[in-house]
């Protein structure tokens, strides 16, 4: 890879974990936050409701420990329950609770708030929303689990 890909590679990845900073920092005045696990866990959980422990586990890429503690951890907040399989008893769903939907409503607003007037081209938005959709995708493919659904929508 040549010099000036490498430095602009930097720069993208840089940038997205600059607005991330802004981004997480205003969360935690608007809603129940948490973990950087249970962050990826609720992201996910949220996208895909019903979602087993073994694929949530995968599209987020954590070892089984780590996701569990952090599924306990959401469950304490009350952000998360826990359903058995209705045709496989061994077999545990996950959900995202009215607290949970309550708590994503208000970062929704807060993100909005925060976001809005930074970018007011609606083409633009798009843009930049299926460019990451569209990076997310492909890292999760690089992974070394390979899981296909790391919770890109």
């Amino acid at each position: 890879m040549e010099d000036n890909q490498t430095s602009r590679l930097f720069e993208l990845a840089d940038l997205i974990l600059a607005v991330g900073r802004h981004i997480e920092a205003s969360k935690e005045a608007a809603a129940e936050s948490g973990t950087p696990l249970e962050g990826a866990v609720m992201r996910f959980i949220d996208r895909h409701p019903g979602t087993t422990a073994g694929a949530a586990a995968e599209a987020t890429q954590l070892i089984s420990s780590n996701f569990s503690r952090a599924v306990r951890g959401l469950e304490r907040k009350g952000l998360v329950r826990r359903d058995v399989d209705q045709r496989d008893a061994r077999r545990v769903r996950l959900y995202p609770t009215p607290k949970a939907q309550e708590n994503l409503r208000r970062l929704r607003d807060a993100w909005t708030r925060l976001l809005d007037g930074t970018v007011t081209d609606s083409h633009e938005i798009d843009a930049v929303i299926s460019t990451l959709q569209h990076i997310e995708t492909r890292l999760v493919a690089q992974s070394p689990s390979g899981s296909r659904d790391g919770g890109a929508q």
